[in-house]
């Protein structure tokens, strides 16, 4: 029986080593997933201190898993006492979720979410953390960014790109994902350093970024479908937060457009510069290694010994200028500036370098220049361009300059005065919107001077004489011109004046002629028209009529011929009108002309009434017969302003076209088939000498208008 009961409690007892060894082996399953699990995990006693933390929890709290066990959760939450955390899970669910906030012993602040799990292991605790102090930091800032600048973000040009501490990228704005083609959904999938090719630019770029926490500069980068671009950075770091941010401008076009402008100049220059320029090649230890014969030259050298020397012999290396030089060329690889070098022989020269790292040869190569010559003739070429630019603009002559196509490329302030012509206009409007363009096959022959007449902007006509200059430099080519309208009103003043004089003296010679022999007719018709009989009185009153008519002639030839003995005085203008109008209102109701005078309140003017109205009978009685078949006269009488008064005499004849304008007033010039000319000649005449002026406008169909402008004292001129 006992040996029965003993095979019993053996057998038993093997069944129970057999379930431990099971529950062992789960156990260590377990442990083992515990250990390794992404999120940290740590078994707490209902005390809240720590019994067991797996690697994740260690990475987590930042600190060995011995020290962790020593520990209480107390020492870790920030926001909310220990007991309480405990409290949380105990006095609700099994199983709880929420976020905590923990302060590690270094300072730095994490948010965690995590679960608990109650009596999972005996009276011990079980508790998840999973860091998202990325996602919480991150939302911190967006609201702060959604606050004080809701659109910079999505809205800028630029690209913006953030990323954590090992390059991950968190977000990016749309500028960002259109330079470097990634749909928005795929940003989490890459590294902002996945785009640099460069591994030292990388590595460079992550060991100042690191350092200083900030960094600037230019970035080229290969994008994934296999696109190079060169970007222009500035990267900050957040300190607290552990993020970076990259603001990023595409300046590979920039850059590409550069290459091309110095590759042209390379180009244009290379001649030149490989012939007169000294070019050095040297190590790092400034040792120069090759050198052309124009160093040799510049620097006074025989080959030999200056392949033998330093290139800071030639420099002070305590130049404050030549630290700042030396700084920036170690941080770009390539710089170009001016500096003093001090010659063997003890000369200074000033020069002007461009030096750029070779990283394959590791040499550097500097091409220099005395800029002796050069600054010289800058200053010659400046003052050069002063002294064209000073005649250029002083010129008292229009002068322009137009291209092969006809368009205005520069004009100086008397042409630009003359032809009404704006600064705008310059570079953009054709010459020919100016001059006439029938001239264009004259504008072909050098030297070739022409006249003729433009209408300004003010609609006014002035005659320019004009000269023409092809092709002085390439594409350029020359006009010069000049008002001569003034020139041509005096001439043609001129030529009027001489013409009067020659009328006078023909005149006086003619009335004195004439008026003897008008003395003897007048006298034997007056008495043959006595002794004949009736029947023939009405020859003798045509006789009669016609001798007046000549006598009237005579009197005009007088006053053209001598000056008249005037007397001038104050005199009411609107009276001496009003009896001209009188005297001539006979005349005109004949012919069924109706006058009418319209004046406001004008002062008394110093004049000759007599010629005044001898004026008005003139203008009065061409108006009244061009017009046989009846009409109306519009006579009006202004004060123009302080000084003048203003006579105007409008009537309702056939016009006058514009060509016989000009010529009103010239001797022997008339529009009626019986007149003389000579009374506007003697109106003009009379004007003229009261300071005042005739200007006349007429449009056929529709009548002539006498503007006549009288100084109220007889003193203001025109």
């Amino acid at each position: 029986m006992k040996q029965n009961i003993a095979a019993i409690e053996e057998d038993l007892l093997a069944k129970r080593l057999k379930k431990a060894q099971q529950e062992n082996e789960k156990l260590k399953k377990y442990y083992e997933i515990f250990d390794r699990s992404i999120d940290a995990m740590v078994l707490l006693d209902h005390h809240g201190k720590f019994f067991q933390v797996n690697q994740s929890a260690c990475r987590l709290f930042e600190m060995e898993k011995e020290v962790i066990l020593e520990k209480s959760i107390d020492d870790f939450v920030a926001a909310l006492p220990g007991n309480e955390f405990i409290k949380n899970f105990s006095d609700h669910e099994k199983q709880q979720y929420a976020e905590l906030m923990l302060k590690l012993e270094n300072g730095r602040i994490k948010y965690v979410e995590y679960s608990i799990i109650e009596n999972i292991y005996g009276t011990y605790n079980l508790a998840i953390f999973r860091d998202v102090s990325s996602k919480k930091i991150l939302e911190q800032e967006r609201s702060i960014n959604e606050q004080l600048f809701p659109d910079l973000f999505d809205r800028a040009v630029d690209g913006i790109v953030i990323f954590d501490y090992e390059g991950f990228i968190i977000d990016a704005n749309q500028s960002f994902c259109t330079s470097f083609c990634i749909p928005s959904d795929e940003l989490k999938n890459y590294k902002f350093s996945d785009f640099i090719e460069d591994e030292k630019m990388k590595k460079y770029f992550y060991e100042v970024l690191f350092e200083k926490g900030k960094m600037k500069g230019e970035m080229p980068v290969r994008l994934k479908d296999g696109t190079r671009k060169i970007f222009e950075f500035t990267t900050t770091s957040n300190i607290l937060h552990g993020f970076y941010m990259s603001i990023l401008r595409d300046i590979t076009e920039k850059r590409l457009m550069e290459q091309q402008i110095l590759k042209s100049e390379e180009r244009f220059r290379e001649i030149f510069e490989n012939a007169l320029d000294a070019i050095l090649i040297w190590d790092h230890f400034g040792n120069i290694i090759r050198a052309n014969q124009w160093a040799c030259r510049i620097f006074e050298l025989p080959f030999d010994e200056l392949l033998k020397s330093n290139l800071m012999r030639f420099i002070n290396a305590n130049d404050p200028k030549f630290l700042q030089v030396k700084d920036e060329y170690l941080k770009s690889g390539a710089i170009r500036e001016e500096l003093m070098f001090y010659m063997p022989n003890g000369q200074k020269k000033q020069l002007e370098f461009t030096s750029k790292y070779n990283p394959k040869e590791k040499t550097h190569m500097t091409i220099l220049r005395n800029i002796s010559d050069r600054k010289r003739m800058e200053k010659e070429l400046r003052e050069s361009e002063q002294k064209f630019r000073n005649v250029f603009n002083g010129a008292m002559d229009g002068i322009l300059l137009f291209n092969d196509d006809w368009v205005i490329v520069d004009a100086n302030p008397a042409a630009m005065q003359i032809l009404g012509l704006t600064q705008d206009q310059i570079g953009r409007d054709c010459i020919f919107r100016f001059f006439p363009i029938h001239f264009k096959s004259d504008w072909k022959m050098d030297g070739l001077t022409k006249e003729f007449a433009i209408t300004v902007k003010n609609k006014q006509e002035r005659i320019l004489e004009c000269s023409f200059k092809r092709h002085i430099i390439e594409n350029m080519n020359l006009v010069i011109f000049r008002d001569i309208t003034e020139r041509k009103e005096i001439e043609e003043r001129l030529r009027k004046s001489d013409t009067l004089n020659i009328v006078g003296e023909l005149a006086a010679g003619i009335a004195h002629e004439i008026r003897n022999p008008m003395t003897a007719l007048k006298g034997f018709i007056q008495l043959l028209q006595g002794s004949i009989k009736e029947d023939y009185s009405m020859y003798f009153n045509v006789i009669t009529s016609e001798l007046k008519r000549i006598e009237s002639i005579i009197d005009e030839f007088l006053i053209l011929a001598k000056p008249q003995a005037v007397r001038f005085e104050q005199k009411n203008i609107v009276k001496i009108m009003k009896d001209t109008i009188e005297l001539l209102n006979a005349q005109a109701i004949l012919v069924n002309v109706q006058i009418h005078l319209d004046y406001g309140e004008v002062p008394d003017i110093f004049c000759e009434p007599n010629q005044l109205k001898q004026v008005f009978i003139n203008i009065l009685k061409n108006a009244i017969e061009v017009m046989p078949n009846g009409g109306n006269i519009y006579v009006s009488i202004t004060k123009e302003d302080d000084h003048r008064v203003q006579i105007s005499i409008q009537d309702e004849g056939p016009g006058i076209p514009k060509n016989k304008l000009k010529r009103l007033g010239e001797p022997f010039y008339t529009t009626k088939e019986r007149g003389t000319g000579l009374g506007l000649m003697v109106s003009y005449k009379i004007i003229k000498e009261h300071n005042g002026k005739i200007d006349v406008k007429s449009k056929v169909g529709y009548g002539t208008t006498f503007y006549i402008s009288l100084p109220i004292n007889g003193q203001e001129g025109v």
